[in-house]
């Protein structure tokens, strides 16, 4: 069978916006009439979401799936790493947990991982019209281009000609892009066919002189310069958009606000992405401890290393700073590893985010939880009293509810009926905790949230959550097409 042609987005550094140029061409060439998937060989990522068959991957390309309206598919992501600490990371392969593993030993691993991210490129070329294939950071870091199998060797594999992408708003956009090119042999230069340039503030108008230099010095061309944008909201990949939040005074503004607590290993932080799109409502990150007066509720988030994150809570002080807040008329909602450290212990018998042991909660839910594999990956729908909702789960271990009222009763997970309990709640809904993340994508289950932090007076839209992505990938692609030559895009392929 005819394999379907590719074409590689890769990058001269992390964060400049691979991306959401693949998002969008996910979009502008469905709305050619291909068929399109997205591909991502490895993803290093703690924001992850679950396909409909309970499989694991990033949510990058969940999003990207949604763009060329299919469903996602672990093929899209084989590989993905979630990091637990510096130098160590939890291997998700095809959707399912395999092990923790340094750096260095998944280095080692790379030969095989890179045939079986290739069997996954193959099966989707067989099913589409065209791939649109992600890079990861920059594609030209030397020391590591020999096991590096996500950027060129991935694109020689799938014969892909390559776009670079790089960023204006940084700075040096000239040196991203005659460095990265300097960096490469002969045979991997001729490989990129041109670059486009994100992030552009200003009178673009001024930027031609720059286009025409970069054309004359690399004898390649400039497939579009996008400027900056703020009309529009696509799910971030990385949490480098949520780093080094400063101090918040609340007692500045009218405006209520919300806390979320910036842990060090936050994952899945695009669950509040739903709150921070509501008028009249602040969302703020935060990490450094300060006084939480002024919060109409914190909210502690997912963790990738829950008891390592409970010992950074304690060490900073926040801990202290938490239990007092929970003293006063706010309220605390913890959302999966957030709901664990909540509790009274987290035990870690089996090693899976460390060293064995055990780690006291803040012990503001009687809950107790135990670490143990396998994980749990579910999409899953729940009723809040009368109210029904829907999210997923992605947590290791289990969590025993002692005292306290049942949070949400679990009527479905991956389309299997199902009659269980998550989550508790404490002195009228002031404590809270559940495992399901995406709960607030339910307009009417984040209404209820918001009535119960007394905040009943914000609107939220009656909108489904997917319907409104959907409208904003049309507005992505209209956005990048009106300042991108898609033409000369669409004849690389």
């Amino acid at each position: 069978m005819k394999k379907a042609p590719c074409i590689a987005i890769l990058g001269t550094g992390s964060e400049v916006g691979k991306s959401i140029v693949t998002t969008a061409l996910c979009r502008i060439f469905l709305n050619k009439g291909l068929r399109v998937a997205p591909f991502k060989a490895q993803n290093i990522s703690n924001n992850s979401g679950v396909t409909p068959e309970g499989l694991e991957m990033g949510r990058a390309q969940i999003v990207q799936a949604e763009a060329a309206k299919i469903v996602p598919h672990v093929d899209m992501n084989p590989i993905l790493l979630k990091p637990t600490s510096d130098i160590g990371s939890q291997m998700v392969l095809l959707g399912k947990t395999l092990t923790n593993t340094a750096a260095r030993q998944y280095h080692g691993k790379k030969h095989s991982l890179f045939s079986r991210a290739c069997n996954a490129l193959d099966r989707l070329r067989k099913a589409y019209d065209l791939i649109v294939m992600e890079g990861a950071g920059s594609c030209a870091e030397v020391n590591l281009m020999a096991n590096d199998i996500v950027n060129l060797q991935m694109a020689e594999y799938a014969n892909a000609p390559v776009i670079l992408v790089s960023d204006i708003h940084r700075g040096g956009v000239f040196a991203q892009i005659v460095g990265t090119l300097a960096c490469l042999s002969n045979k991997q230069q001729k490989m990129v066919k041109g670059f486009i340039i994100n992030r552009f503030q200003g009178d673009i108008t001024l930027f031609k002189d720059g286009v025409r230099w970069i054309e004359e010095h690399t004898g390649k061309k400039v497939f579009g310069v996008i400027p900056w944008y703020d009309h529009l909201h696509i799910e971030a990949e990385d949490s480098v958009v949520i780093e080094n939040p400063g101090a918040v005074s609340k007692r500045e503004s009218d405006t209520p606000a919300i806390a979320v607590i910036r842990l060090p290993h936050i994952s899945n932080f695009t669950d509040f992405d739903p709150l921070s799109n509501l008028k009249g409502l602040d969302v703020n990150f935060i990490e450094k401890p300060q006084d939480l007066k002024g919060f109409r509720a914190i909210i502690l988030p997912g963790s990738k290393n829950t008891r390592w994150d409970i010992g950074w809570l304690k060490k900073t002080g926040w801990a202290d700073i938490i239990k007092k807040y929970s003293h006063t008329n706010g309220h605390i909602l913890g959302i999966c590893g957030g709901y664990q450290i909540m509790g009274r212990f987290v035990h870690d018998p089996q090693g899976l985010e460390g060293t064995p042991g055990t780690s006291k909660g803040l012990n503001l839910l009687p809950i107790e939880t135990v670490l143990k594999a396998p994980k749990t990956t579910t999409r899953t729908r729940f009723l809040w009293k009368n109210i029904e909702g829907a999210g997923y789960e992605i947590h290791m271990g289990e969590t025993r509810r002692l005292s306290g009222d049942v949070l949400f009763n679990i009527i479905e997970r991956n389309l299997l009926p199902c009659q269980t309990e998550d989550g508790c709640e404490m002195y009228d809904s002031k404590l809270m905790g559940t495992y399901i993340h995406g709960m607030f994508d339910t307009p009417a289950i984040t209404q209820k949230w918001l009535k119960t932090i007394g905040l009943e007076h914000i609107e939220v839209p009656d909108i489904n959550h997917l319907e409104n992505k959907d409208k904003t990938y049309d507005l992505l692609a209209t956005h990048f097409e009106n300042h991108m030559n898609t033409q000369a895009i669409f004849d690389l392929i």
